[in-house]
């Protein structure tokens, strides 16, 4: 690791390294090159397709499914077998080709280091060295770099030299704001002298020796930090749940039947085909199907239009559940720079002269410093001020020091005079400044309020002096003396897009909660500019046991942020995160949903389930959408197919016990089954409604069995009224019930017909009006409809053992279909009405 490569002093770091202030020579970098490898991160391994395919088959439904198709081989009933079978390679191969394109995506997002970086090397060990560029690639430990403003570490190093060197390093601690480094000749606890793989030099300059390359730098470390396991997102949850749930019934279903009839028909083991039959009847044979199209077809419809990426398609679920949003600050809700707020006069004034003399200083310490390259201060001065100092004819300058903390330009001003011009803290510009007994205490207090208020604070003096005076040389000046001339105050700029985002989010139920690792102050003044309420912003260690209903958390580690995230699950939240550096792995591996953008550190990239083009909140809102509308589309399958599969076993199982017949043949319930899922495919392809994208869409298994059984029975009370009126009304009570073709014809066709009315009646989908096309769900019912008429008279209805229908049915039983039609709807109304 670099921290103990880089241990002790520059001259014992340089000894261990056998290395020198003047770099490697040709000769010692190839031969380290080949000895340690490449200076690049360890790709991971994608897994293969047959490994993909085989962890597909953990879906519980897939399982209840493989199972069930095993059965019916072992009882030999061949083509249910078949039809299970094939189902279940179909949901593997759809899920396995949904998770590799998203790997084929990513792998165009991988922007982990830069591309070359400026070396010392020397041709041989007599000659001088020379800076050249070389691939990122070909460093070795040992090599002298040379960093400059925008410069991205390309490995870890200790410093040698540097000027006022900053460097952001939040990509792999999460400090938003730069952090300064030293060239310090000890040994120093606070890796002062150190940079690491993935920072960026914010300002200054240095010479830096490298200490670690490849997978011994800090930036590889957490790239290979093993990912904890993920407990079951929202959508895992939700599956187990229903799935256990109908597995019991699955199991318990079989048994059930045969000793029904072999105690009171006296039917034994002939009866296990229909058993069996009967226990797949009662499973969503379509689940996996239904769900993966879905989500495929959402993912794709957002990487295409959005370019959002989704990488584990249960994800794009957990998306459409989230009701809790956790954000960092910087980048998300703010941009990577300050802005002017006010510039403020000594009594606290708006005075725009104190933003010129600061636009002064700025402009010339660009001009004339050696290092031209002005700090996120300067520049935002700048650019609020507009073409200011251009007027006068600088002297000197010497930008902002760390240390020092303050910066200085000299220009000409009137006939044989020059002015000072001093910006930086205030504690060191007012150290320097003429002040009245008291006023320097109450202008300190000033700069302290604003700061207090959320916002940076710059400190602006001035100085007249004689042309010759040794004060107007900037290098060698520590000027006193000097006239205050106000405060220029900053915040953070704002993303552009973000108050709408927040917005919209709000609109759909979605609370964001703000983690960030900056003062309390100003995250809260970010919230509030954005229109985002920050209540009472508490820190990290205010909250130990979750943050509740606080908004904005401050002064967060990167285990604060995970522990929180893992107390909203706790709590019953379907939580989303969003972070794109290494200090946010362990969160974004707590979350229901871990999401990075595209300009994410590798490991943060890798261990999310969702990746952005551009780290843009409207981006997630498109996302949540998207993962709402395939729920909805989920729901609207899993309402459909639990009660009217749950009513029709019911009134199988009735009917068994009361007929001295089986109520269907094996064969009959496989192709019954196989028309009404081949119909249920149109509930991907369905839009819903407006009411389905308002809040969470959460599958909550209670809610559906409940559902499942107060619908179900409904529809089994109607099969057996239908039941009823064919035994009591067609040709008196003993014809129709001898006469097993006819009933089981007649049967079928009323089955096919109730399934095509709940279809359209317990949809989640938008309602058919005047002048509208009907929709898939709404073809797909028609022509279920339309199978479950004519197929019983025509030829594949003989070989399945049925005939047509004698021509009073129709009459009869449509009055029980439209009855239970109206009982449907009226049913559907009052539990929509009691929904929260």
């Amino acid at each position: 690791m670099a921290s103990e490569t880089a241990g002790g002093t520059t001259l014992e770091v340089l000894r261990r390294l056998e290395s020198g202030p003047r770099g490697l020579t040709e000769t010692q970098a190839a031969s380290r090159l080949a000895a340690v490898g490449e200076n690049t991160l360890p790709d991971r391994r994608t897994p293969s397709w047959p490994r993909r395919c085989v962890r597909a088959l953990r879906d519980p439904f897939t399982a209840v499914l493989l199972c069930l198709g095993l059965v019916s081989a072992a009882v030999a009933s061949w083509g249910t077998a078949v039809v299970i079978l094939a189902l279940v390679a179909v949901s593997c191969a759809l899920r396995a080709g949904g998770e590799h394109r998203a790997d084929r995506s990513l792998t165009a997002l991988r922007e982990l280091v830069a591309g070359t970086a400026t070396v010392l090397r020397r041709p041989g060990p007599d000659e001088p060295p020379e800076p050249r560029e070389v691939p990122v690639g070909e460093l070795v430990p040992g090599d002298v770099l040379r960093l400059g403003p925008g410069d991205l570490v390309p490995a870890d190093v200790r410093l040698l030299r540097a000027r006022g060197l900053t460097v952001h390093q939040g990509a792999l601690t999460g400090e938003s704001a730069p952090v300064t480094k030293w060239a310090v000749d000890e040994d120093d606890p606070d890796e002062t002298p150190l940079c690491f793989q993935g920072s960026t030099v914010a300002a200054g300059g240095a010479t830096a020796v490298v200490v670690a390359t490849g997978a011994a730098t800090r930036f590889a470390a957490a790239h290979r930090t093993p990912a904890a396991p993920r407990e079951g997102g929202a959508f895992d949850r939700s599956v187990h749940g229903i799935s256990w749930v109908l597995i019991r019934f699955m199991l318990l279903t079989p048994p059930l039947v045969l000793m029904a009839n072999a105690t009171l028909r006296d039917r034994g083991l002939e009866t296990l085909p229909f058993a069996v039959a009967v226990a797949v009847g009662l499973t969503p044979e379509m689940l996996p199907v239904i769900v993966t199209t879905c989500l495929a077809r959402g993912a794709a419809l957002l990487a295409r239009t959005h370019a959002v990426i989704v990488k584990r398609l249960p994800a794009l679920h957990d998306l459409g559940a989230v009701d809790v949003l956790c954000v960092d600050k910087t980048g998300t809700l703010t941009q990577d720079r300050p802005v002017v707020e006010r510039a403020l006069d000594a009594a606290g004034r708006d005075d725009p002269e104190v933003l010129r003399w600061a636009a002064v200083g700025a402009w010339w310490t660009l001009q004339l410093a050696e290092l031209p390259a002005p700090d996120a201060l300067d520049e935002a001065v700048l650019e609020t001020a507009g073409p200011v100092g251009e007027e006068y004819d600088g002297v000197d300058a010497v930008p902002f020091d760390p240390e020092r903390r303050w910066a200085v330009a000299v220009v000409r001003g009137d006939l044989g005079r020059h002015t000072v011009v001093v910006t930086g803290a205030a504690e060191a510009v007012l150290e320097r400044c003429a002040t009245a007994p008291g006023e320097r205490d109450r202008l300190l207090a000033l700069a302290a309020r604003e700061a207090d208020a959320g916002l940076r604070v710059l400190a602006v003096a001035t100085a007249d002096r004689p042309a010759g005076a040794r004060t107007v040389h900037a290098r060698t000046a520590d000027p006193r003396g000097l006239a205050f001339q106000g405060l220029v105050t900053f915040r953070d700029a704002l993303a552009p897009t973000a108050a709408e985002a927040l917005r919209e989010l709000a609109g759909r139920g979605v609370t964001v909660k703000v983690l960030t690792g900056d003062h309390p102050a100003t995250a809260a003044r970010a919230c509030r500019d954005l229109g985002l309420d920050p209540g009472g912003v508490r820190t990290a260690a205010q909250l130990p046991d979750g943050p509740g209903g606080a908004t904005v958390v401050a002064r967060c580690t990167p285990q604060d942020k995970a522990r929180l995230v893992a107390a909203l699950r706790a709590a019953g939240h379907t939580v989303g995160y969003l972070g794109d550096g290494v200090n946010d792995v362990a969160a974004l591996r707590a979350a229901d949903v871990g999401i990075a953008p595209r300009s994410a550190v590798g490991v943060a990239r890798e261990s999310a389930d969702v990746v952005l083009a551009d780290k843009d909140l409207r981006a997630i809102g498109h996302a949540v959408t998207a993962g709402r509308h395939a729920s909805g589309n989920i729901a609207s399958y899993l309402r459909v197919t639990l009660s009217s599969n749950l009513g029709n076993v019911v009134a199988m199982l009735a009917a068994g016990l009361l007929l001295p017949f089986l109520p269907m043949l094996p064969a009959q319930v496989l192709a019954q089954n196989l028309c009404f899922d081949a119909a249920q495919l149109a509930f991907a392809h369905d839009r819903p409604g407006a009411a389905a994208l308002r809040g969470p869409a959460v599958l909550r298994p209670r809610s559906f069995l409940r559902f499942a059984v107060g619908f179900g029975m409904l529809n089994a009370l109607a099969d057996l009224a239908t039941f009823a009126v064919l035994a009591l009304a067609l040709h008196g009570p003993d014809a129709a019930v001898d006469d097993e073709a006819v009933f089981h014809s007649a049967w079928f066709t009323e089955n096919l017909l109730t399934q095509a009315v709940v279809m359209l009646l317990l949809r989640t989908g938008r309602r058919g009006g005047p002048g509208r096309a009907p929709g898939p769900v709404g073809l797909a019912a028609a022509g279920l409809a339309a199978v479950g008429v004519l197929l019983p008279p025509s030829p594949l209805g003989s070989a399945l053992g049925m005939k047509a229908l004698p021509a009073a049915y129709y009459l009869l039983p449509a009055v029980v279909l439209g009855l239970y039609a109206l009982a449907l709807a009226a049913a559907r109304t009052r539990q929509r009405r009691r929904q929260p």
